[in-house]
């Protein structure tokens, strides 16, 4: 019973019921004006609801009253983009009209009923009540009496669920807003993957650098290399600030340019903190770099960060050789470093897989793993 009872202690029942009775107050009005042509307000429902801002507004109210404090009522809420939509929104329009001439019935007379078969239990007739005038007092009318309010249970409860449903089909999203939403879920999605993929990169690379320098600086015992180590772990760590600010711009506003993301310009950053972190690196730049597009000179700065602390965290301090080249199209990144382990494959850290994601998404190519006595990392991005 408590199960049974359960709709009726919840407020959405009761907007539910609320919005079939809106359509009624505008027959009501019609009826008193007009009341020999009933049919006009489902007459003047077509045209309307063959206007765009109409879906917008059935949208708001249906819910509001449907479905209040659901996050995803599956109820659009923009206007009329195509044909389809319009007569969705006038089909809807009728129905909800249709169903709200047996909501208000219900709600008016089975409560009469109920009284009413009460009152002939009790001894007393009902002339003016329909189905009821011509009954003869009887006792047995008291049993009768709990059938109306059943009945008036059944309209509450089942007339707003099936309007409920029916909204989610002729109000719900379009095929093309269905597409639109998906298409802003994965663009979502990918900012999030860019933003951890910035954090990976940028933090990575300062702790990297950071736990390689006191290591260094602790087991050399010389107080000059100490405070060269101290010194550049404060610029990586000045530098991973600026970064993760740079990132939780990103999160705070969706409109930050990424302009301000750093580039290839400011590779010397990365090979003077290499450097410092005791590591050999011998740098070649070919071509003219600032031709190279802002997005796919943000991605090579990201790629070569990443190769470079896998070399500090997975070799240590070996001798690099960077090549940074520019010609034909393409701009190539290449990272080698002597072997210090005996190594089977290519890489599978999460950092080499984000290189070659970073590649493929620019439409380039990546290449990670031994060869010969080195470690090689080769990139090749088109740069029109």
């Amino acid at each position: 019973m408590a199960r049974f009872l359960r709709p009726l202690l919840r407020g959405t029942t009761y907007t539910r019921f609320l919005h079939l009775w809106v359509p009624m107050l505008i027959v009501s009005v019609w009826l008193f004006v007009s009341p020999s042509t009933p049919w006009v307000p489902a007459a003047v429902l077509i045209p309307v609801g063959l206007i765009g801002a109409v879906r917008t507004g059935e949208g708001v109210q249906a819910r509001l009253l449907l479905t209040p404090g659901e996050e995803e009522p599956g109820i659009s809420v923009a206007p009329s983009a195509t044909w389809r939509d319009r007569l969705r929104t006038v089909l809807w329009l009728e129905i909800r009209m249709a169903l709200a001439v047996p909501a208000t019935v219900g709600t008016v007379w089975l409560p009469i009923f109920t009284y009413e078969l009460i009152r002939l239990a009790s001894g007393h007739t009902s002339p003016d009540v329909p189905v009821l005038d011509r009954a003869q007092p009887h006792w047995a009318y008291g049993l009768l009496a709990p059938l109306p309010v059943i009945a008036l249970y059944g309209v509450v409860v089942g007339l707003g669920a099936l309007v409920t449903a029916l909204a989610r089909r002729l109000l719900g999203p379009s095929a093309a807003e269905r597409l639109a939403a998906l298409e802003e879920r994965t663009e979502q999605l990918l900012e999030r993957t860019r933003i951890a993929r910035e954090l990976h990169d940028s933090i990575g690379h300062a702790l990297t650098v950071a736990v390689v320098q006191a290591g260094a600086a602790r087991t050399a015992g010389d107080p000059e290399f100490t405070d060269r180590a101290l010194g550049a772990i404060e610029e990586t760590g000045r530098a991973a600030l600026e970064d993760l600010e740079r990132v939780l711009g990103v999160l705070r506003e969706a409109q930050r340019p990424a302009s301000s993301r750093p580039t290839l310009a400011d590779a010397d950053r990365l090979l003077e903190s290499a450097r410092a972190s005791g590591a050999k690196v011998d740098a070649e730049v070919a071509g003219p770099l600032e031709t190279v597009p802002g997005p796919v000179s943000r991605e090579g700065y990201r790629i070569l960060q990443e190769a470079l602390t896998n070399v500090l965290r997975h070799a240590g301090s070996v001798p690099v050789l960077v090549r940074v080249t520019v010609a034909d199209g393409t701009l190539a990144l290449e990272v080698r470093n002597p072997l210090t382990a005996a190594v089977t494959g290519p890489g599978r850290g999460s950092g080499l897989r984000g290189i070659r994601e970073r590649a493929a998404l620019l439409g380039g190519s990546a290449h990670t793993g031994p060869d010969a006595d080195d470690w090689q990392v080769r990139v090749e991005l088109p740069v029109h």
